[in-house]
């Protein structure tokens, strides 16, 4: 190799940063060392992340492996609330571009709404991080509110989804793709 790019540095040290991340969680784990947010009692039942398994590991980098994915989670984040999926269509098409709204195509936005519809919307729903009401074409964040309730401090045990796939509208295994 001659030369390195800035994408290839910076994704080297991220990997590196996350496998370290994950050896200190195993040794954590088991040492039994509570892995408790700001020392709050509220994650007592959860497992100290060196418990995970390997597998749910997994899942997540899968998760987090498509960039439209990662764009669709931070535009729920971003929100905190319902919106409807060709807003967040729209939205996600302006991030990947970096275009004004008005400069978009109608093709372009319809080409991130059909994926998000059949391949990133279900995976979502599946993990439990997103909700969706076909009827409506209502899309609201489940685990997303529910850690950023946690965090603001308010009682983790008023979120609007528990993570088992409860929604608002028809529920898992009926919404778009279904079998993603």
């Amino acid at each position: 190799m001659t030369t390195t790019s800035n994408s290839e540095c910076d994704c080297a040290e991220l990997t590196l940063t996350l496998l370290e991340w994950l050896e200190d969680r195993e040794h954590d784990g088991e040492n039994g060392v509570d892995c408790e947010r700001n020392g709050d009692d509220e994650r007592d039942g959860e497992k100290a992340a060196g418990n995970v398994p390997s597998e749910a590991i997994d899942d997540a980098f899968d998760l987090l492996s498509s960039e439209r994915r990662r764009l669709f989670l931070q535009v729920m984040r971003t929100y905190g609330e319902a919106i409807t999926l060709p807003d967040a269509a729209e939205e996600v098409a302006v991030r990947e571009t970096g275009d004004a709204v008005r400069e978009l195509s109608a093709e372009r936005v319809a080409n991130v709404y059909i994926s998000l519809y059949h391949d990133h919307l279900p995976r979502l729903v599946d993990a439990g991080l997103l909700e969706y009401d076909q009827e409506r074409d209502l899309v609201s964040p489940a685990r997303l509110r529910e850690r950023a309730d946690a965090g603001a401090g308010a009682d983790a045990g008023t979120g609007a989804g528990s993570g088992s796939g409860s929604s608002p509208g028809p529920g898992p295994g009926t919404g778009p793709g279904n079998g993603a």
